[in-house]
């Protein structure tokens, strides 16, 4: 299973994904709210929580006929993924989070000034000025972050065709209200939740793979703790780790590191 971030699609897996269907069966899902899947109103809080959409992950493959699977997931599929690991354990055989930290221990980097990421705060606002405020030009609020986010600066990391899929959906009022109500449940109960694992002492069971890049570590997070630090400390104390130079977009921005990684940590799972 490979999950995307935001503000994009299952599309960003397009440079990782069929080299992976060669020696895998690869599901590649849109989260709920996001792509082609169903957008629901949202309640500000639990809708579009990392746990609901665990449940929809779960559900997805069970369907499918997937009783155990590895997961990948990117940006916000990260969060996805490790909540799944959490809240599921006995689905997952293998996890790869790429280029994340966990939710509540963001949440006190942006409040502390380690990091700076002002979308978070933003995207979490009241309902409905922040759609109607992104509403207003939702090429350019998005757009820009996708460039700013890169190692270029520009969107010269995206497929043209890829950009416009990403386009085509953050588009439409009812994507834009589902991204507003991910950062809102990211801001309210995917704290909560994470906070109580950690007071409960629980950690995801399966093998883990910790992908981050350079872009988590420029400006003022290069003074604290690394991700794979960070996370040794709270949720996958025995992780494997590996550092990708490139931006936050590493399946785009760094295929063949980001397929040599996920291909050797899955197989080793098989051996």
């Amino acid at each position: 299973m490979l999950l995307h971030g935001f503000p994009q699609t299952h599309v960003c897996w397009h440079r990782v994904a069929p080299a992976l269907a060669k020696d895998f069966t690869v599901v590649c899902l849109d989260l709920r709210g996001y792509g082609a899947s169903a957008a629901p109103r949202g309640d500000g809080r639990s809708t579009y929580s990392k746990r609901r959409m665990a449940e929809d992950v779960v559900a997805a493959m069970s369907e499918l006929g997937h009783q155990r699977f590895s997961l990948a997931g990117h940006d916000r599929g990260a969060r996805v993924g490790y909540r799944l690991g959490l809240d599921h354990p006995d689905r997952l055989e293998r996890l790869a989070l790429l280029d994340i930290v966990p939710t509540s221990i963001f949440w006190t980097q942006i409040r502390s000034g380690s990091f700076s990421a002002p979308h978070w705060t933003y995207l979490a606002g009241p309902s409905p000025q922040t759609e109607d405020e992104i509403g207003k030009d939702p090429v350019a609020y998005f757009d820009t972050l996708l460039a700013r986010w890169s190692s270029s600066g520009s969107l010269d990391a995206f497929d043209p065709r890829a950009h416009a899929a990403y386009r085509a959906a953050y588009m439409q009022p009812e994507r834009i209200h589902a991204f507003c109500e991910d950062y809102r449940a990211g801001a309210t109960s995917d704290v909560e939740a994470d906070e109580a694992d950690l007071a409960a002492g629980r950690s995801v069971a399966c093998p883990t793979l910790l992908l981050w890049s350079s872009y988590l570590t420029r400006g003022e997070a290069a003074k604290a703790e690394t991700p794979p630090q960070v996370w040794k400390r709270t949720f996958a104390p025995q992780a494997e780790e590996v550092q990708v130079d490139a931006g936050h977009f590493i399946p785009e921005e760094a295929p063949e590191a980001t397929l040599a990684a996920l291909s050797a940590f899955i197989k080793a799972g098989a051996s």
